[in-house]
């Protein structure tokens, strides 16, 4: 498992390549990659998070992805600080023996990210910032995987 939690940009083509090089006995290697939109007007992002908690997090779910869905190996890599649209927010890259399970594994850390993840959001545009709150789809996203 590689977490990481930076204020750095990074290379989604590296990183994915890198991943997927290192990874020669999955049959499969599923990427994702979150990007700051230009919604509404939206100048600027900033992402806030405790350092130590958030990577404990991250650490946490990761390790219940490799086992839940018999993961090679899993990536989390998750900025914080300012960002403006079009940067890269953060990826998450998994292997597997199997497409299903490395694609099912990537769904579960990404519904995981926007809903449970320590990470607080601030948005400006024009009109000054607003914190964003917690959307109903990306809870009822989380809940698919309960129980399982």
């Amino acid at each position: 498992m590689d977490i990481r939690v930076q204020s750095a940009r990074f290379d989604f083509g590296a990183e994915a390549g890198t991943f997927a090089a290192g990874h020669t006995d999955a049959g499969a290697v599923v990427t994702f990659t979150g990007i700051v939109r230009r919604d509404g007007g939206l100048a600027r992002m900033e992402i806030e998070h405790y350092p130590g908690m958030t990577e404990r997090a991250l650490e946490k779910i990761a390790a219940e992805a490799m086992a839940r869905f018999a993961l090679a190996d899993c990536m989390i890599v998750h900025r914080h600080g300012p960002m403006e649209p079009g940067e890269m927010i953060m990826m998450v890259a998994t292997a597997a023996r199997h497409r299903a399970d490395a694609f099912a594994a990537a769904e579960f850390l990404m519904d995981y990210l926007k809903s449970r993840a320590p990470f607080w959001k601030k948005e400006y545009d024009a009109d000054g910032a607003a914190w964003v709150a917690a959307r109903d789809e990306d809870e009822q996203a989380l809940g698919r995987w309960s129980g399982g």
